[in-house]
């Protein structure tokens, strides 16, 4: 067991962010997550308390061998936060309200599927659809408590299945794009070695030659897996904040090396309702 004091990490923020959708509440402060073949269970802060105390039910061990670099644990956010231009009203009150948000350290394979499943999606849907391909698709593991959970399918197995059985799945015309995208992935015509290697405008372009592929979703992969903190992910509530608070354009330049950051603290603060 590992607890983590403050430090500007809160469990429900990063859950209702966007970025991981393999991250559940199973009850009032409990969460279940799933990542790189691991399941952890979660104690949580409240939701805003960020000085609060979060609960890791892993050794040691674990925490140092994974956990640890998954949460972005290593950086300070409160560096981040304190680049934030003290004239920027919005973005002050952005970042205070999403404090505890992180960028996660995601895998490569499952961020590429996961966003081509975001398009034109909302978060539930998205996270049925990867419980769905998972369990069909994935290898059964077990809880420390007894129950069955599955991993997040390989290229390879995604790759042996039809446009069809997808469908099947309810992943809609997504479909298509995955079974040509894992297909490309398993017969290394994309090396995901090769991509976690590249710079940012780099790894975005690559990103793009897949099947279903655009600038925002590619920039969501760049941003949640490959951690290019000037990727600047911008959908629907992204557009909207910028037309309204920055009309002369969002100042990147100031927030070289931490926009991904920012453009989080702006999303979760317009998808929750902050500013009424």
């Amino acid at each position: 067991m590992v607890t983590i004091e403050g430090r500007h990490f809160s469990i429900p923020q990063i859950c209702g962010s966007g970025q991981c959708f393999r991250l559940d509440a199973v009850s009032e402060d409990i969460y279940e997550l799933f990542a790189g073949g691991r399941y952890l269970k979660i104690r949580a802060a409240r939701d805003g308390d960020v000085g609060g105390k979060t609960i890791l039910y892993c050794t040691e061990e674990e925490y140092k061998e994974f956990w640890e670099h998954y949460f972005d644990l290593d950086s300070s956010y409160s560096g981040y936060i304190g680049k934030i231009d003290g004239q920027d009203a919005y973005l002050k009150e952005a970042a205070a309200f999403g404090s505890g948000i992180r960028i996660l350290r995601q895998d490569i394979w499952e961020m590429i599927v996961t966003f081509i499943l975001s398009q034109q999606n909302n978060i539930p849907r998205i996270k049925g659809m990867i419980r769905a391909i998972s369990e069909r698709y994935g290898q059964k593991k077990t809880t420390p408590d007894g129950r069955d959970y599955y991993d997040f399918p390989t290229a390879g197995s995604l790759a042996a299945a039809t446009e069809e059985e997808l469908r099947v799945l309810k992943l809609g015309y997504r479909s298509r794009y995955i079974c040509q995208t894992a297909g490309m992935i398993a017969d290394g015509e994309i090396d995901l070695a090769a991509l976690e290697k590249m710079d940012y405008p780099e790894a975005r372009s690559e990103l793009m030659r897949l099947p279903g592929i655009g600038g925002k979703v590619a920039d969501c992969i760049c941003l949640f897996a490959l951690h290019h903190l000037d990727a600047f992910p911008v959908d629907t509530h992204i557009n909207k904040v910028l037309a309204e608070e920055y009309k002369d354009g969002f100042p990147f330049e100031r927030y070289r090396g931490c926009a991904g950051v920012m453009q989080q603290y702006i999303f979760y603060y317009d998808l929750k309702g902050g500013r009424t």
